[in-house]
């Protein structure tokens, strides 16, 4: 059959070379834990190993798999490597890899209901039945006047929803009014803010980044919030948009949601709600009230596609139905009968793209085939791993925990000699440096009040106890090391 030739689409060539192919990951996944977690290949690499020009002629399979294995996997950072602990995590499954596998199998482009009702109607039941299990307020669901759409990512999320509500506000005081709005965020918000203001024209002197400290564990503080908004309003400039994060990128620190969902809705402010990484954590009753005050948002966001078991991208957006008046087009050669009796959803117009994927199989497969319960104890059971890797950095006196443990990242850092330069700066980068050229574990970090930091993110799900005592064994070793060469 190799040599045979590939025809387009045949459904038993797709069997047999389907079949190859599943092989060939599953092998992946068996052996994940012999590769070096970080790539450790250098900058142009590939270029070397292969040709300059595409194949003229058919080439096998069997070939191209014998370059994946020798030639990309070295350039693979294993995301889904038990000892994969940086930034945050980005989950496969099994049933999150059967969803995408269907998803392809189907290749359709749904953009509005008609192109394939199943997609919309199905995007729709399962993002009222995420939002049921995060307990968020009828308005975020399809039945109220809003509804979940799934994007890319959440910076498409914010991006979408930071659009809206600049249209909404710009339709009540005028279009001249573009350079007097203010946006307002914390520090420690995403970087995916600052880049939607720029797509947005937001000014950039007009984008108020709050700082925030250890004194509240880095969260926002609402006072200084509000003692801008009066500031700003007293400058004759219009607060307009707030964005708040439950899990913060650098250290997973929780905005305290009612006061600042108060404090946007006496302004007439959009409060946007980011809960990228830690959303996913909500769904277990001892972890939902790190979200109350929900019901002040207007909109909140959470990635299904770090902690939740989905394979990348989805990333779920609830909003109360604002999106359609900015990002709405109504061309001819896609108008149809059912968009036009106003009777369907067509999330072409809640979204940046027009073509859309079939997202919703993979989070249906997840819910299907896991179900509430075992998701809630995946989620546990990581918090659990991150609590016993900061009770190991807390038994050993070299090292400090500089954030507290919310969820599930800690962060930590080697203490340095009494009189350092740089306060350690140095010493932890060289640290992060070693641990991860040894290709043993791959850990990130961040800089928290002037101090280098490191994150160790437990949520890949291949991780256990004992991989997590590994790295912190590989972190000591390579910690002695450091500390008896300087």
């Amino acid at each position: 059959m190799e040599n045979s030739t590939l025809k387009p689409m045949d459904s038993e060539q797709l069997r047999e070379y389907g079949h190859q192919m599943v092989d060939f990951i599953a092998d992946y996944y068996k052996t994940i834990e012999s590769f070096p977690v970080r790539s450790q290949v250098k900058p142009g690499y590939l270029r070397e190993l292969l040709p300059d020009s595409a194949p003229k002629h058919p080439e096998s399979l069997q070939d191209v798999l014998n370059d994946v294995r020798q030639k990309i996997i070295p350039g693979v950072t294993h995301w889904q490597s038990p000892d994969y602990f940086a930034y945050y995590p980005s989950n496969s499954s099994t049933a999150g890899f059967l969803g995408e596998m269907l998803s392809a199998g189907f290749n359709i482009v749904g953009f509005s209901w008609v192109t394939s009702p199943a997609a919309t109607e199905l995007e729709v039941i399962v993002l009222d039945w995420l939002a049921k299990m995060l307990k968020l307020p009828n308005e975020f669901l399809s039945s109220g006047q809003g509804g979940g759409v799934i994007q890319g990512t959440a910076s498409e999320a914010i991006l979408v929803v930071l659009l809206a509500a600049r249209d909404k506000v710009l339709r009540k005081v005028g279009r001249n009014s573009l350079e007097k709005l203010v946006v307002y965020a914390s520090d420690q918000t995403h970087a995916a803010l600052q880049k939607a203001c720029q797509i947005a024209g937001i000014y950039p002197e007009n984008f108020r980044v709050l700082k925030a400290d250890s004194n509240t564990n880095y969260a926002l503080i609402p006072d200084k919030l509000q003692e801008a908004i009066m500031n700003d309003f007293s400058s004759g400039l219009i607060p307009f948009f707030l964005c708040a994060t439950v899990g913060t990128t650098s250290s997973a620190a929780v905005d305290p949601l009612s006061e600042l969902g108060k404090i946007a809705k006496a302004n007439d402010m959009w409060f946007h709600v980011d809960a990228a990484y830690a959303g996913s954590a909500c769904i277990c009753p001892e972890y939902r009230h790190h979200i109350d005050g929900i019901e002040e948002a207007t909109s909140f966001g959470m990635n299904a596609h770090k902690w939740f078991l989905t394979n990348f991208d989805c990333s779920v957006l609830w909003d109360q139905n604002a999106l359609i008046q900015s990002l709405s087009t109504n061309p001819e050669y896609l108008k149809n009968k059912a968009s036009q009796e106003n009777n369907v959803v067509d999330f072409k117009d809640w979204q940046i793209p027009l073509g859309r994927r079939f997202r919703s199989l993979k989070l249906w497969m997840v819910l299907r085939l896991y179900g509430l319960e075992n998701l809630q104890s995946y989620i546990r059971n990581h918090i659990k791993l991150a609590e016993q890797f900061k009770e190991l950095v807390c038994s050993d006196h070299r090292f400090e925990v500089v954030a507290p443990r919310t969820f599930s990242l800690v962060c930590f850092r080697l203490i340095p000699r009494e009189g350092d330069q740089d306060n350690g700066y140095n010493l932890n980068y060289n640290l992060l440096d070693a641990v991860n050229s040894s290709g043993k574990i791959f850990i990130s970090h961040t800089v928290l009040s002037g101090k280098f930091v490191l994150r160790f993110a437990v949520g890949a799900p291949l991780t256990e106890e004992s991989h997590v005592k590994a790295a912190w064994k590989v972190l000591q070793d390579q910690a002695t090391i450091l500390l008896t060469d300087q």
